[in-house]
């Protein structure tokens, strides 16, 4: 065979125009690709959901979920203790529930805390105190054998309510004494703002400054700026004096 007559085919059928047919499916292809809309830039890595007009919409934001410890099974009672021993109580009614086995019945002993800020060598600190001392909750479901597992544990001297019907607590005081929380996605969101160490209507005893040694009742509370107002009683008459927090001590 002609080596020179082949390469001369070959680059006949390389160079030959494209079939009509050819031609009408490359333009036909290139008009579709012309109309399609425009959609969100894919390349953000978001994965918003697209609608069919190429609208992106928002995420929808979480709302937390709140958790009450009142819809905990059973109800909450208040018991009153030895002021004082209110750790030791608790220790013993947890004893007696278990050796009575009633924690079925018993669900939960809590000695209610509050985070108080302080100020010591004028320094501020937080430190947690008892809401109530003298007083323990208990979550239970009652009847009389739980009646008296709970008021014949040592050192406790009886429920909050009718002596032979303790009254539970509604929900509102529950949540005022131990807190609600919200949770997102598994996670905790809370916390409750500390109690500063005064109330209104208290004595304090100023500390340093020109009314060093002075008392007087507090009037008024500025907790953003750590500051009271005291009503001084100074030569006879009473006046109210601002100070900071640092400056006065409980009497």
């Amino acid at each position: 065979m002609d080596n020179t007559a082949t390469n001369q085919e070959i680059e006949n059928i390389s160079l030959a125009p494209e079939t009509e047919s050819q031609v009408e499916t490359e333009n036909a292809d290139l008009q579709k690709s012309q109309d399609v809309p425009e959609t969100a830039d894919s390349s953000s890595g978001d994965n918003e959901p697209v609608t069919e007009e190429g609208l992106v919409f928002e995420k929808e934001e979480k709302t937390p979920k709140v958790v009450s410890p009142y819809d905990r099974p059973g109800k909450w009672y208040v018991v009153h203790t030895q002021s004082g021993y209110e750790n030791k109580v608790q220790g013993n009614l947890a004893q007696r529930i278990q050796s009575m086995n009633k924690e079925d019945s018993i669900h939960e002993i809590v000695i209610p805390l509050e985070n108080v800020v302080e100020f010591k060598q004028g320094k501020r600190v937080e430190v947690q105190k008892k809401m109530f001392p003298g007083y323990i909750l208990v979550r239970c479901r009652m009847n009389d054998e739980v009646w008296n597992v709970i008021r014949n544990t040592p050192g406790i001297t009886g429920f909050v309510g009718s002596s032979n019907k303790p009254t539970p607590l509604p929900r509102k005081e529950v949540e005022n004494f131990l807190g609600t929380e919200g949770e997102v996605d598994g996670q905790t969101v809370k916390r409750a703002k500390p109690r500063m160490g005064y109330e209104e209507g208290e004595t304090v005893r100023v500390k340093e400054g020109p009314f060093a040694d002075f008392s007087g009742e507090i009037i008024e509370i500025n907790e953003d700026q750590l500051k009271l107002k005291v009503l001084v009683n100074i030569f006879g008459r009473e006046t109210p004096v601002e100070l900071e927090f640092a400056q006065v001590a409980k009497l």
